[in-house]
């Protein structure tokens, strides 16, 4: 498996407890997992991701990453793991947008489905913390 670059996580208040979301009252997530990564790249709201249909019917998900200023890395597109999107959306956990068509191909834009299940802290390690 091929290593995907993430964008750095948040370094707010929240880097102490991470949040697992369960939209739908889905299974548990763990951090750190290529399902984890492809819910924390999509829930930034400074990613857009697109789910892009070709004519002859292959799916790819995938975002833009912008130059970091820091490293000098990025400017250029970077692919989701498509059977990780694909069982996200299966499962309710992703929500495509209004179709883009041309000839060619269809985009849509990705988002998280409305959490409409719980939400459990994580503490450092993955442990739920009180």
């Amino acid at each position: 498996m091929p290593f995907i670059p993430v964008p750095p996580a948040r370094t707010d208040a929240g880097a102490v407890h991470r949040a697992a979301v369960h939209p739908g009252g889905g299974r548990a997530v763990e951090p750190g997992s290529r399902v984890a990564d492809v819910l924390r790249i999509v829930s930034d709201s400074r990613t857009s991701v697109f789910s892009t249909v070709s004519a002859g019917g292959r799916v790819r998900y995938g975002y833009w990453r912008p130059v970091d200023s820091a490293t000098g890395r990025g400017g250029c597109y970077v692919a989701l793991p498509t059977d990780v999107c694909e069982e996200l959306r299966a499962s309710g956990r992703l929500l495509l947008g209004d179709p883009v068509v041309d000839p060619a191909k269809t985009t849509y834009r990705v988002r998280l489905a409305p959490a409409t299940g719980r939400v459990r802290r994580l503490g450092l390690g993955g442990r739920a913390a009180a």
